[in-house]
């Protein structure tokens, strides 16, 4: 792959909607014409080059283009929305909603993320090597459609409504996870090797939730199902002994399941 490399001159206190730093969108322009890609701060509408050094040579394929953010970006919202093919590498933090419905590519960010991250995800790869906040995967408010696919991992903690609205795709949480994981759950896989903060699965109909941290207290709606060992889920082995729960039964119809791993 090729590099495109933004180094970050600025995070003012105003946001930055930067739906523009894409690989898709970066395909066939020339180094001048990505600094004068327009984004809004606040309500202005100004360019990439207001913001960001830009360098690199102009790549016609975005499957071969590898994008470098060399730098805190905090302040910087919508980094990969809409995002089909190539890479992005953010080394430092960044806002909310990156890789807003992503279907393909990959994001890795090797600092910590916002709220939203991964929100509608068709497919591709996040991975966030520091923590996230709230809505991880989740839908956009007063939407019923959450993650539909691809991959989310992330090595330290998360927030609160990890997939909430998930109906397909894969969520692996490595640390602690806040309330609410898998609310309104539909379809998809949720592991979270850590504690989570209770409620989890709260109106889930379906897909699957692991859960090795250790026992948990469920709310009433989910109902013992029996041990199970060495579990197989969506072609992934969990090896261990689990004890499975079925639910939420609040809900009609769900056919939800979440284990939880017997230490």
């Amino acid at each position: 792959m090729e590099e495109i490399i933004l180094k970050p001159k600025i995070q003012p206190k105003e946001g930055i909607e930067a739906e523009v730093i894409s690989p898709d969108i970066f395909a066939g322009k020339d180094v001048d014409e990505i600094e004068h890609l327009a984004i809004f701060h606040g309500n202005r509408k100004e360019t990439l080059k207001d913001f960001f050094d830009v360098s690199g040579t102009k790549i016609d394929d975005a499957a071969d283009i590898r994008i470098i953010i060399d730098g805190d970006v905090s302040r910087t919202k919508r980094i990969g929305e809409n995002m089909k093919s190539g890479e992005i590498i953010i080394k430092g933090d960044v806002d909310m909603y990156v890789g807003l419905k992503m279907s393909g590519g990959k994001i890795i960010v090797e600092g910590n993320t916002d709220s939203f991250a991964g929100q509608q995800m068709v497919g591709g790869e996040l991975i966030i090597k520091g923590n996230t906040k709230d809505y991880l995967g989740a839908s956009y408010r007063g939407d019923w459609r959450g993650m539909k696919g691809g991959s989310i991992i992330v090595e330290g903690n998360a927030g609160c409504e990890v997939g909430e609205f998930m109906v397909g795709g894969k969520i692996h949480i490595k640390g602690d996870c806040g309330p609410f994981a898998g609310v309104h759950m539909k379809k998809g896989l949720i592991v979270i090797e850590g504690k989570s903060s209770g409620r989890t699965g709260a109106q889930m109909t379906g897909g699957n939730i692991v859960m090795m941290g250790g026992n948990t207290r469920l709310l009433p709606g989910f109902v013992y199902a029996g041990e199970e060992e060495d579990i197989k889920i969506d072609g992934e082995e969990f090896l261990g002994k689990y004890s499975r729960y079925t639910g939420d039964h609040a809900e009609m119809k769900a056919s939800g399941n979440i284990y939880i791993e017997n230490r």
